[in-house]
């Protein structure tokens, strides 16, 4: 199954950060997880658990404490971990993802016009499975993105109310990720 069919099934994402969220995720109707804040102790353990659920995992390789996102690190995390795919803020991650058949989901973070532009020229150059844009209280931005790509876009951060995922889904995102537990089964 594609990533597009996977994000159009599960509109909210769950966003583990640590062993409390990550116990939630296990028992969420999600399929999907992004794993955002973890160490090189409990990274493999955090996946196996979610992967036994049948949940499809992304780990956000640029956050793993003990870890950096060099090519071997990211090679330690596909070979050893074995996620679904990795989320990555930065450009050179994704090369040599793509250069290795690894799935990226890329973060931007839009502060203003330039990191605007330069996210919406990333996306369309990057080989990127999608992207998630952030923060997630931008819908009309969200709404800029998606109708200049066709990449899936999601988005995240700062998402605290059940207001917030809709409107970022009005506006073309077709997931959204978030930490608040009490969200994932909406």
């Amino acid at each position: 199954m594609g990533i597009k069919k996977l994000l159009e099934r599960n509109p909210v994402i769950p966003a583990v950060k640590d062993s409390i969220t990550l116990e939630k995720a296990l028992y969420s109707s999600n399929e999907i997880v992004f794993i955002i804040m973890s160490n090189i102790i409990n990274i493999k353990d955090y996946c196996e658990k979610l992967k036994l659920k049948g949940k499809k995992v992304y780990i956000h390789i640029d956050m793993i404490d003990g870890l950096n996102s060099t090519n071997n690190g990211i090679d330690y995390i596909v070979n050893s971990v074995k996620p679904e795919g990795i989320l990555t803020t930065k450009s050179n991650v994704v090369a040599h993802a793509y250069k290795n058949n690894i799935n990226v989901i890329q973060r931007f973070f839009i502060l203003d016009s330039l990191s605007y532009e330069k996210a919406l020229q990333n996306i369309k150059e990057n080989k990127i499975v999608a992207a998630e844009i952030m923060p997630g209280l931008m819908p009309k931005i969200i709404k800029k993105i998606s109708s200049q790509t066709n990449v899936p876009i999601i988005t995240g951060g700062l998402i605290k109310e059940k207001e917030d995922i809709i409107n970022a889904i009005n506006a073309g995102a077709l997931s959204v990720s978030t930490t608040e537990v009490e969200l994932w089964d909406i």
